[in-house]
């Protein structure tokens, strides 16, 4: 774990987040037509993912979140990632964010992996100058031989992680936001990932660590999050969250 420094890297303030629901979305696309030729708006049906989260992440400060499917744990990431914007509330992020969400979420499928870590770089806030100075190194760690030269829609998935990982973690972020993400590829490849990590931990960047692995978020944070059903149910020290959500979900 780390020592967290002044100042927080994350604030989130009573974020609210809906979403249609799934099972209605072709009732509606029929329903619109006969309410628009009658006249009538009927508002959607809205799922609550997210439901008035405050929270704040220090400087330096690794947070884990844990929670049952469902629990808003993934969406609370991508509105930190600025994938999602809240329905209500406001998310500051202060410092530049890499993203372990999604593997591959944002390569170009058709262009090789070498093509794809200039233009994630480009996202991600470098100049060309800098991924070029850094793109070699990316290629390096990634370790995917001459397949960097291919295109990514070839790759399978331990392949887009390597990518995806390699980039990340290479454009020196202040916050890391990791989906479990790490749960998959080769055991020697994983604990690379694992020693990048606790590298930036030491250099005092902020984690945020969303996992079904109730060990892992203990080992790893300096406080865990426990997310049910979109609310906060409990924020503090990883053991006694650990341990009172895993008496929850014990107890049915």
């Amino acid at each position: 774990m780390t020592r967290a420094q002044t100042g927080h890297a994350v604030e989130v303030r009573d974020v609210w987040k809906s979403f249609d629901l799934v099972a209605t979305r072709q009732r509606h696309l029929k329903q619109s037509l006969v309410d628009l030729l009658a006249g009538r708006r009927e508002p959607r049906p809205r799922h609550a993912v997210l439901r008035g989260v405050d929270l704040s992440v220090a400087r330096g400060e690794t947070l884990g979140v844990v929670g049952r499917n469902g629990s808003g744990k993934s969406t609370l990431l991508r509105l930190l990632a600025g994938i999602y914007s809240p329905d209500r509330g406001s998310i500051e992020t202060r410092g530049r964010v890499a993203t372990l969400l999604e593997l591959g979420a944002g390569f170009h499928m058709d262009l090789t992996g070498r093509e794809n870590v200039e233009i994630e770089g480009i996202v991600l806030g470098l100049s060309r100058a800098e991924i070029h100075r850094r793109a070699a190194a990316v290629v390096e760690f990634a370790d995917l031989g001459e397949y960097i030269d291919q295109p990514v829609r070839t790759y399978s998935t331990g392949m887009y992680m390597r990518l995806a990982f390699s980039v990340a973690v290479h454009v020196d972020p202040q916050i890391l936001l990791v989906d479990e993400i790490l749960s998959v590829g080769d055991a020697g490849f994983v604990a690379r990932c694992h020693d990048r990590i606790r590298e930036f931990q030491r250099q005092g960047a902020s984690v945020v660590l969303v996992t079904h692995d109730t060990g892992a978020a203990e080992a790893w944070s300096d406080r865990v999050l426990w997310l049910d059903d979109g609310r906060v149910q409990s924020m503090g020290d990883p053991g006694e969250v650990v341990d009172t959500y895993l008496k929850a979900v014990e107890g049915g």
